[in-house]
């Protein structure tokens, strides 16, 4: 009896050595696992970016400080997760709430010492002011910074690429490549809804209040916005934003009146409704005057298709319940 006792030990013995074993093998494959994810994640970098001056800008670390001189480029970080890094943001940015915490670096002209002193890995630079801040961009550079030049998007593929630029060069390209297929998907929806609308409704986009009214014509991107939601914008023939002559908007009778500069000037709707010469124009006769918010469908970056959104609400809203 007392062998059988003596051998029943010894083989649970045995078999709690076996799981032992195996807890330390299972063990050791998921540190193995970890230290190579770490290591083909640390091996990411340096990582070498295009930017839009088809320069190639070299970045060596991931990105731990970031300074945005522009607040499309700034709505790109938050929407990778990298509100953390950024530390410096330009005067004009609003979105989200958090970047009224950041410090500020400048807004037409940037502020070259402060920016230098909040030790920035990045600086996301943009192609529409880039000739104009070259000099200081360069001595970003001379100071060791990381400087990318982020394109001037115009359409909706050049938005994508903005995301997917500024998310190679933070560390974050699953991430930007994620919000760029949730975007495209989002915008799909919109003009899946729109596709039936057989009696397209003419539109009048107000950028600037009377009397220098200005408008989006041709070879923009809110021509585009418009036409992408099956709208008729009725100064297309025009080219670029451009000053409309209010007698020739009036004779095109637009359906729906859109302003965006509602964040500067009170009661846009109320003063176009109350414009002199216009109390015949269908839109202004139906009320159909909309302020829109300007940030969303001018901003190019993660909201735009929200401003697309807020553009189909205000032209269709039958359709958009």
């Amino acid at each position: 009896m007392k062998k059988l006792y003596s051998l029943l030990f010894a083989l649970m013995l045995i078999v709690g050595a076996l799981a032992g074993c195996a807890e330390k093998k299972e063990q050791s494959k998921e540190e193995n696992k970890t230290n190579v994810e770490t290591k083909t994640e640390q091996a990411a970098f340096p990582v070498t970016v295009k930017d839009a001056l088809n320069q190639d800008v070299v970045i060596d670390k991931k990105p731990e400080r970031i300074v945005s001189l522009m607040p499309s480029n700034t709505e790109i970080a938050y929407a990778l997760g990298l509100g953390k890094e950024v530390v410096g943001v330009s005067d004009f940015d609003n979105y989200p709430e958090d970047v009224t915490k950041k410090e500020k670096i400048g807004g037409q002209e940037i502020n070259l010492e402060k920016i230098i002193s909040l030790k920035p890995n990045l600086v996301l630079a943009h192609a529409s002011s880039a000739h104009n801040s070259e000099a200081g961009l360069k001595q970003l550079k001379d100071a060791g910074i990381s400087v990318l030049i982020v394109n001037d998007a115009q359409n909706f593929d050049q938005v994508y690429d903005s995301i997917l630029m500024v998310g190679k060069a933070a560390g974050e390209t699953k991430k930007a490549e994620e919000l760029v297929a949730g975007m495209k998907k989002k915008l799909d929806e919109i003009k899946t809804k729109v596709a039936g609308i057989k009696d397209k409704k003419k539109v009048f986009v107000e950028v600037s209040p009377a009397p220098d009214i200005y408008s989006p014509g041709n070879n923009t991107f809110m021509n585009e916005m418009l036409t992408t939601i099956n709208a008729e914008n009725i100064t297309a023939d025009l080219d670029g934003w451009a000053k409309v002559d209010q007698e020739a908007m009036i004779k095109h009778n637009p359906d729906v009146i859109l302003t965006t500069y509602g964040y500067y000037v009170k009661n846009p709707v109320e003063q176009v409704l109350s414009r002199k010469g216009w109390e015949n124009v269908t839109a202004v006769k139906n009320k159909q005057v909309i302020d829109v918010d300007s940030d969303r469908v001018t901003r190019s970056g993660p909201r735009i298709i929200e401003g697309v959104e807020d553009l189909a609400k205000a032209i269709y809203p039958e359709v958009f319940k």
